[in-house]
């Protein structure tokens, strides 16, 4: 297919297309597990003279499998370019670690994945690199944290795990008076439910171990790019200069495995936020339920915001009961949801962030983020949604056996 036709696609259709393979016509990719490739003398030549080709050299720095995927995501997510690599985390570091020096800084929203918060606070500053955590809605809180130092804006399109939505253009233009640079994490939402690129954000970072693969058996990160804000050669040094050096490569298998979890990523999402949306309208008239965190619901603090940016409200939410006990009654009297660590799969999963994702970041800073301990955080699957409502209602109603017991 001519790229000016695929162009034209609607997301659908470019998440299930993608040309066959040269040599064997192929629909589906070829998996190419070799680690190491034969030169030709003009392969050899463009690396004596010090250009830098993607496959076909070594493992580390490319394969054919990466290649495909970097550019379905690119495609996916409306960028300028795409890296793949070996996590959401191995993204976020090499993000920050090629454009940050010694002395720079951050403004972060205070919500933001627990691995992430504890990089910004505690690893980054072993290299001389701040961070200051505010409010990212509140853009007077956001303008003065800004320093002659600072060089990112980064917040979450909907926050782990309170369900917070960011609105991203008044940050963009703060950012643009400034001559900052604005990175977004759209795990939560994925490139279906929010595509944050097109809103102004200079750099999103993914973990593709989530609603892109989708099934819980696969590893994978991702930054995606507009270079409008950016050097012409960012994407060249980011990959030569700082992820070939780290060395947080995406395995050929895992690069695989993600492109074919992205063409059914439209059909999952659309159920599953669907579902989500029911859920939540049940949970947050349940007695036993304190408060329901779901973009999608009037009563959210952002759901305005939400209905602006986002046409779908992620199959991401989160609920409240009395207190840490109740949540882990809650979550171990499941018995069709799952009471487990990650996200984005087929299979409804609970977990309790205060206590599991969270359980390093001080209680402090959890209150900053309003991690309550009685908070219940919900992946929601592909179950039939009144199955996963029975299950989720029998299991709030264990609450209530317990304390009458």
């Amino acid at each position: 297919m001519k790229p000016e036709t695929r162009d034209k696609l609607a997301f659908d259709s470019k998440a299930v297309y993608y040309n066959p393979d040269p040599s064997t016509k192929s629909i589906n990719a070829p998996l190419y597990l070799s680690n190491n490739f034969q030169y030709d003398e003009e392969i050899y030549q463009n690396i004596v003279e010090g250009a830098r080709i993607t496959e076909n050299i070594y493992g580390r720095c490319g394969n054919p499998n990466e290649t495909l995927l970097q550019e379905q995501v690119a495609m996916l997510e409306n960028a300028d370019g795409c890296l793949a690599l070996g996590s959401g985390m191995a993204a976020v570091a090499t993000t920050c670690l090629a454009l940050l020096r010694p002395g720079d800084h951050i403004v972060s929203d205070w919500t933001t994945y627990s691995s992430t918060h504890e990089m910004f606070d505690h690893r980054l500053t072993d290299f001389g690199i701040e961070t200051t955590f505010v409010d990212c809605n509140d853009i007077e809180a956001v303008k003065a944290a800004i320093t002659e130092k600072t060089k990112i804006i980064y917040f979450e399109t909907i926050a782990n795990p309170n369900m917070r939505v960011t609105a991203i253009p008044p940050l963009v233009k703060l950012a643009r008076d400034n001559n900052l640079l604005v990175i977004c994490d759209n795990t939560f939402a994925s490139p279906y439910v929010m595509r944050p690129l097109d809103w102004g954000v200079d750099i999103v970072v993914e973990s593709a171990t989530k609603f892109m693969g989708g099934h819980n058996d696969v590893l994978g990160g991702i930054i995606a790019i507009k270079k409008t804000n950016l050097p012409d050669d960012f994407l060249h040094d980011l990959r030569w200069g700082t992820h070939v050096k780290l060395g947080g490569v995406l395995s050929p298998f895992n690069a695989w495995m993600l492109l074919r979890g992205l063409q059914t990523l439209p059909v999952r999402l659309e159920r599953q936020c669907k579902t989500a949306m029911k859920l939540a309208l049940y949970l947050e008239n349940h007695p036993a339920v304190q408060k329901v965190h779901y973009p999608g619901l009037v009563s959210h603090p952002n759901h305005e915001i939400a209905k602006t940016q986002m046409p779908n409200y992620g199959a991401m939410l989160t609920f409240e009961v009395a207190d840490g006990q109740s949540a882990i009654e809650v979550c171990d009297s499941l018995e069709l949801c799952a009471f487990a660590a990650s996200l984005g799969s087929v299979r409804t999963i609970t977990q309790i962030p205060a206590t599991m994702a969270f359980l390093d970041i001080p209680k402090i800073e959890r209150e900053k983020m309003n991690i309550q301990d009685g908070m219940v955080r919900v992946s929601v699957g592909l179950e039939d949604p009144h199955d996963v409502i029975n299950d989720i209602d029998q299991a709030l109603n264990q609450i209530t056996i317990h304390k009458q017991g």
